[in-house]
């Protein structure tokens, strides 16, 4: 049976060993670049623990699918960055701010290129599956990310509006790096299909946990500044809920509209020029949040998610070993303690 130890050491080992084309090195330089500084490695390292669910050690058919996974994943950070127009990401410089716009576009783009060219390397048995995932994978990301840049543009969007957006652009990264483990393993459909599951639902409890950091994280542990997504006025999990669950209460009496929709879409409409009114804004919306009990029901959305997800886990009927160890992961993922 392959340990998570044997997981860590092999993950550990690929990364320092992956290597890019030498030349041009305007172009590669960005790639080495990015996968150097690092990351949690959360996408192969489940697919990892997939195919170990149904293989007892590690072959060279997963390495580079596994691989692949982060490569692609760190394609579409450089391309959000640019986006985002980020000075930073994961503690340096991005991409576009070290090299620029152009040399991010293009280096971006091979990498997603890069992915493919290790994705293939699937045994060829498993290799049809294989593709028809990522590639309906790799499209998917792009349109959830299109519907959150087109999310900054409306007022509000719905619930419905914003599961199916993180679904897309976080939830179905994970979903197939679980299932490509398990495919590449050579899993029965039923299981490649219930890991499948286990992903998504980690992935969508994963984006909104980092919606809750974003607002009641310890900025020395998450990594970043509090309150960045309440500044710019994104669309997260708890505004999304925010504005609905206020509508709900203020038709049922139990608020007043001073405590409710209308105050807090007037606190997003305040100014948050310098450090001043960026703290008093967080502050507004924050209580407006704890009012309507938000901060609570996050909580709930997430622990429910995880559970969704073990379940699946528990349907695989894999034994309690393998049980633990994707629990381990889910923990690990969500930043529990257990």
């Amino acid at each position: 049976m392959i340990s998570e130890n044997q997981i860590e050491e092999t993950l550990k080992s690929l990364f320092e060993n992956i290597s890019f084309s030498a030349e041009p090195e305007g172009l590669y330089d960005p790639l080495r670049y990015m996968i150097g500084i690092g990351g949690k490695r959360v996408r192969p390292r489940l697919c990892l623990l997939a195919y170990s669910m149904f293989r007892d050690s590690f072959d060279e058919k997963i390495l580079e699918p596994a691989a692949a996974l982060e490569v692609f994943h760190s394609f579409t950070l450089i391309h959000d960055d640019i986006m985002d127009n980020s000075d930073m990401r994961r503690g340096v410089q991005t991409v576009c701010r070290k090299w620029g716009v152009n040399t991010a576009i293009i280096s971006g783009d091979v990498m997603s290129i890069d992915s493919y060219r290790r994705i293939a390397k699937a045994p060829s048995e498993v290799l049809p599956s294989v593709m028809e995932l990522f590639t309906a994978t790799a499209a998917q990301v792009c349109e959830g990310q299109q519907y959150d840049m087109e999310f900054e543009n409306a007022k509000e969007v719905s619930m419905d509006s914003y599961m199916k957006m993180i679904g897309l652009k976080t939830a179905v990264l994970l979903a197939c790096s679980a299932k490509l483990g398990a495919l590449i393993a050579g899993a029965d459909e039923r299981s490649c299909d219930l890991l499948y599951k286990f992903g998504y639902d980690l992935g969508l409890a994963f984006q909104i946990t980092d919606d809750y950091l974003d607002t009641y994280g310890d900025p020395a542990v998450f990594g970043k500044k509090i309150g960045g997504d309440i500044i710019n006025n994104k669309k997260t999990w708890l505004l999304t809920r925010a504005l609905e669950k206020g509508r709900e209460m203020e038709k049922s009496g139990v608020i007043g509209q001073a405590h409710g929709t209308a105050a807090l879409l007037r606190a997003m409409e305040e100014k948050a020029e310098n450090e001043a009114e960026k703290t008093a804004k967080i502050n507004k919306v924050k209580e407006i949040y704890e009012t309507l009990g938000i901060d609570e029901d996050v909580k709930y959305e997430i622990i429910k998610l995880h559970a969704q997800a073990m379940n699946y886990a528990g349907l695989l009927g894999l034994g309690r070993v393998r049980y633990e160890m994707l629990h381990r992961y889910a923990d690990r993922l969500l930043g529990r303690n257990k």
